[in-house]
């Protein structure tokens, strides 16, 4: 793993760096920005202090980001009976979880933490910690998540909610749906994270019209940026009562985090093993909603074998046909940055340096078949994965007609 305590400013230069549209190009980073894009041997690579890095037969992209995540429970799947929950434990996970999706390209992460109960802030201070020891290698989000917020049952969770906001970096969420009064859940969650000026998560699966029209309703009013997910309900709708969800969701500015890997465990178990995993997203694209697509379990009860790749998630949106190959990845990249209220990447000047290198030649390939891949974070290499193929044929007849993977110069 990089050494990120280096703080030294120097300058990166990418040589020969293939981008979504066909260019090859170099990329000088300088500081936490794109300084620079140039044809291959135009950006001198001589200067004081400038590294250059070959990626040749590398597609550049700009990094993905993980907009819904729950790296509390990750990597439990496993543990023969609870997993444990201390706070060294929980810190420790959490970390290994993020640096699992940083290896993958996702520079910057939202994670829903459990909050509440007899659990109280201790999941959520572990995520704290957690995202300061990862300060310089990737920008992790936690979301404060409790169960029941309604009535005397939940007056202890109100106050920990309350508590929660207080957390700098820290988004309010949890799932209405579980609580007896699922409006006045959005409602408590609303208020608070508006008094507090922090950004709003929620869990819902969106099959219940009425009910999905007044939690926009209800979102729409709030001065903070709210997204909804996984919202797979709204699958199940006839077209043109999704079709006014979408319009609904449009009109109040609302996102939508969609999970194409697995259903979301704080979700109740969905009534149709067969049910689609994904909302229309045509249609909410359509209508102009910002449809982000997160990576949810990651190999834990919801999913024990997720693997938490952003990549795995364009892919699975490409190949089910939600969307184009450029849109599922925008979903992962773009969208989920703005879901998470970053500012835009594009691999341009004066753009932050916050990119993903993988083997390949176009887009379509890289979501096909991403094994080698180079992560960079505020200008830096902060990951790095390399696979090599091999095919061993008789030793009396050498494949050498065969294509190989370009190996990079030093």
């Amino acid at each position: 793993m990089p050494d990120h305590r280096d703080a030294a400013a120097t300058a990166l230069l990418l040589g020969g760096a293939r981008l979504a549209d066909g260019r090859t190009v170099d990329v000088r980073l300088t500081g936490e920005r794109v300084e620079a894009v140039g044809t291959p041997g135009s950006l001198p690579a001589t200067a004081p202090g400038v590294q250059r890095l070959d990626l040749t037969g590398y597609l550049l992209l700009p990094a993905p980001a993980e907009p819904h995540a729950h790296h509390d429970t990750a990597l439990t799947s496993g543990c023969p009976g609870p997993p444990p929950e201390g706070p060294d434990q929980l810190r420790r996970r959490i970390i290994e979880a993020s640096l699992l999706q940083l290896s993958h390209g996702a520079t910057a992460q939202r994670s829903q933490i459990r909050i509440g109960d007899v659990l109280g802030l201790r999941a959520l201070e572990a995520a704290q910690a957690a995202r300061r020891a990862l300060l310089g290698l990737a920008e992790l989000q936690p979301v404060a998540a409790p169960r029941l917020l309604t009535g005397r049952a939940g007056a202890d969770n109100r106050a920990q909610l309350a508590d929660a906001a207080q957390l700098g970096g820290t988004a309010l969420g949890g799932c209405p749906d579980l609580d007896p009064d699922p409006a006045g859940y959005a409602d408590i969650v609303l208020s608070i994270a508006d008094a507090q000026g922090c950004a709003i998560d929620l869990h819902t699966d969106a099959d219940d019209p009425a009910r999905f029209a007044r939690l926009v309703t209800a979102a729409g009013a709030c001065r903070t940026a709210v997204t909804l997910g996984p919202c797979a309900g709204l699958s199940l709708l006839p077209p043109d009562t999704a079709a006014r969800a979408a319009d609904q969701l449009a009109a109040a500015g609302v996102a939508v985090s969609c999970l194409p890997q697995s259903p979301c465990a704080a979700l109740p178990a969905p009534p149709r093993p067969s049910r689609p995993p994904t909302p229309p997203v045509r249609t909410l694209l359509a209508a102009g909603v910002t449809v982000a697509a997160g990576s949810g379990a990651v190999r834990d009860a919801g999913n024990p074998v997720g693997r938490g790749d952003p990549l795995e998630a364009a892919y699975l949106l490409a190949v089910r046909g939600a969307c184009d190959t450029t849109g599922a990845y925008r979903a992962i990249s773009s969208a989920a940055r703005a879901v998470l209220g970053l500012p835009k990447v594009r691999i341009e000047p004066g753009f932050p340096a916050e990119l993903l290198a993988v083997r390949g030649e176009n887009l379509p390939g890289a979501l096909s078949l991403a094994y080698s891949r180079l992560v960079i974070h505020r200008g830096r290499v902060v990951a790095r994965t390399s696979a090599v193929r091999e095919y061993c044929g008789s030793p009396a007849v050498p494949l050498t007609e065969l294509p190989r993977q370009p190996a990079p110069r030093s």
